[in-house]
């Protein structure tokens, strides 16, 4: 794999990343919200990945002359939670059923906190990585002066 093809395997990473990140703090956001405009409580979302081969303009003539390509990663889907929402009891809030019940999303925020700190974690592994790899490019120009 070249280096130009690790820079788009990061790259790659990091869109996947930033993707299920912005699930997580949507989900975060819609912990206890009872009434979405499709009706009923908010649907707990997640991002599904899946391997991508990745190519640069660079590095497919590497990649063809060795036998080896880059794979990255994308978003295949984003599902939402079918399950049956958690009822509590609230005969007082407005979105009360007829016994009291009130639907809420099946949401666990220190769950959610804890997918968003490895998201975030992720992220900065990539952008190490892509750090990493400027750097090797940046000695290999001032090796070849």
């Amino acid at each position: 794999m070249s280096l130009f093809s690790s820079l788009s395997v990061s790259a790659s990473g990091m869109a996947a990343e930033r993707t299920r990140a912005a699930l997580l703090v949507e989900n975060l956001a819609n912990a206890d919200t009872t009434r979405t405009p499709e009706g009923g409580p908010y649907r707990r979302k997640d991002a599904v990945f899946a391997a991508e081969p990745v190519a640069s303009p660079f590095g497919s003539e590497f990649a063809n002359a060795i036998g080896a390509e880059g794979t990255g990663v994308r978003v295949a889907e984003v599902i939402e939670d079918t399950s049956a929402p958690e009822k509590r009891y609230m005969p007082g809030h407005p979105d009360a059923d007829a016994d009291g019940y009130v639907a809420f999303p099946r949401v666990n925020p220190a769950e959610d906190m804890v997918d968003l700190m490895s998201a975030s974690r992720n992220y900065e592994a990539n952008v190490a990585a892509i750090a990493a790899v400027k750097d090797m490019i940046s000695h290999s120009i001032d090796l070849l002066r």
